[in-house]
């Protein structure tokens, strides 16, 4: 759920086709979300984590850590880690998963 429901609506990439049905577009292992007009509503979600709640948009990561820290000393912070976007947090707090919906 937090794959679709964290994606900032302008982010979206679109999935689909127009007049696409959610369930093709679940179907297609996507996002379908129709109530915000002038934006896909079948989109691809953010990436799968490890964990639920370190599922965000990049621009959502507050730090938890300092340049160069290790995945092992992150973890040990209760944080997430990701290194796969320069010039953004690879530490960083995880979000209550209370937040996410489907």
């Amino acid at each position: 759920p937090c794959q679709c429901s964290r994606l900032s609506p302008h982010n979206r990439k679109n999935c689909g086709f127009p007049g696409i049905t959610g369930d093709q577009c679940f179907d297609n292992g996507c996002c379908f979300d129709s109530t915000v007009p002038g934006v896909p509503w079948c989109f691809y979600p953010l990436p799968k984590q490890e964990n639920e709640q370190c599922v965000m948009e990049v621009s959502a990561r507050v730090n938890c850590g300092y340049p160069g820290i290790s995945p092992e000393e992150c973890a040990s912070r209760q944080c997430c880690f990701d290194d796969l976007v320069f010039q953004v947090p690879w530490c960083f707090f995880p979000q209550s998963v209370e937040d996410c919906h489907y």
